[in-house]
């Protein structure tokens, strides 16, 4: 990495601010040092999600995330011995130290090997009726809606296109020829489409049953009305490491109480918290999910996430969620489309 300079940073450096200079620089790594460039410790995309699953608010310095025994290599020409510790150690980066320990550069992974196309699957679910958008989706299917200057199902293909997957299969009910017409076989996005027609209405996972396409390995499923930047590479990566059968991305949702609360022991007033906010973690619409778990769906049955869901927490299987740290939004009503065509550029430009 030639600009490995540009990423180091001190402990105090909120974390906000440090992951404008990871995306920045895609680099997915920041090293922390002191004035003098000694290493610290390093924080990446993996450390931030950790936090923001325990609370860590964003404006916190990086030091309370960072990991302080990161692994770290010499100065080493041989790229192959490079490589092997990096996949030894299930690592994407290394901090390269001279011998007092001060930073001398980065090893990363995408600069030694050549990143392949990917070969997962990614399915949308894009049969829904748009209820909520209406008058928008009398006579336009919902992920047809126009933001920015292409349909919302066309921006979601696109940034999966662009992280390099070309696999897709579409889930489509209503005003499917419309879809159907537009996309066509996926060739002229460089990319592989297959439907799933939904003669009814099969719910959010029933028509999963029906997936055409053979695969061994976990498929992403995601809802046809999320915009987001969200790492889909950096999902697979998490749902891989931790075995998971599922792996449910979730969102931050903040909601303040409106009042003073009050805090009461027994009919004793202890103390109050003027307005507080609430943070609570939300089911984001996307969803890492192996093979023989979509087998588990009854087929040509209507059947939602949720009971796919609580039928693997039932049988004991890992369930796992994924922090979303990027943009996100959900366009189910008026106002969140509204929203989005006011981000879009800015967000997807």
């Amino acid at each position: 990495m030639d600009e490995w300079n540009k990423v180091l940073i001190s402990p105090h450096t909120k974390i906000q601010e440090m992951l404008r200079i990871i995306d920045r620089y895609a680099s997915q790594i920041a090293l922390v040092v002191n004035e003098d460039h000694e290493l610290l410790g390093t924080v990446t995309d993996g450390d931030v999600r950790r936090g923001i699953l325990k609370g860590i608010p964003m404006d916190s310095p990086v030091e309370q995330i960072m990991n302080t025994k990161p692994v770290t290599i010499p100065e080493i020409k041989d790229k192959k011995s490079i490589l092997n510790i990096l996949k030894i150690n299930k690592l994407r980066h290394l901090p390269v130290v001279d011998d007092s320990g001060y930073v001398i550069g980065i090893e990363r992974l995408d600069d030694l090997v050549n990143s392949p196309r990917n070969e997962y699957w990614v399915v949308l679910m894009a049969g829904g009726l748009g209820k909520r958008l209406g008058p928008l989706t009398n006579n336009c299917s919902k992920p047809m809606l126009p933001i920015g200057d292409k349909p919302v199902l066309e921006t979601i293909m696109n940034n999966f296109i662009e992280q390099g997957f070309c696999h897709f299969c579409f889930s489509i009910h209503y005003k499917a020829d419309q879809i159907e017409a537009y996309f066509g076989d996926g060739s002229q996005w460089g990319a592989e489409i297959q439907y799933i027609h939904e003669d009814v209405m099969m719910g959010t996972a029933g028509s999963l049953s029906l997936l055409p396409v053979k695969t061994e390995k976990p498929v992403i499923v995601m809802n046809g009305d999320i915009l987001t930047k969200l790492n889909f590479d950096q999902l697979i990566g998490f749902h891989l490491e931790h075995h998971a059968k599922v792996t449910v991305a979730v969102s931050t949702y903040d909601f303040q109480v409106p009042y003073g609360v009050i805090k009461a022991d027994k009919d004793r007033l202890v103390g109050f918290e003027e307005k507080p906010v609430y943070t609570n973690f939300i089911n984001a619409g996307i969803y890492v999910l192996d093979r023989d778990v979509i087998d588990q769906i009854p087929k040509n049955s209507y059947f939602d996430m949720n009971n796919l869901l609580e039928t693997i927490l039932c049988n004991g299987e890992p369930v796992f969620v994924f922090p979303i740290r990027e943009y996100w939004i959900d366009i189910g009503k008026v106002e969140d489309f509204n929203r989005a065509a006011l981000d879009f550029y800015e967000v997807f430009k």
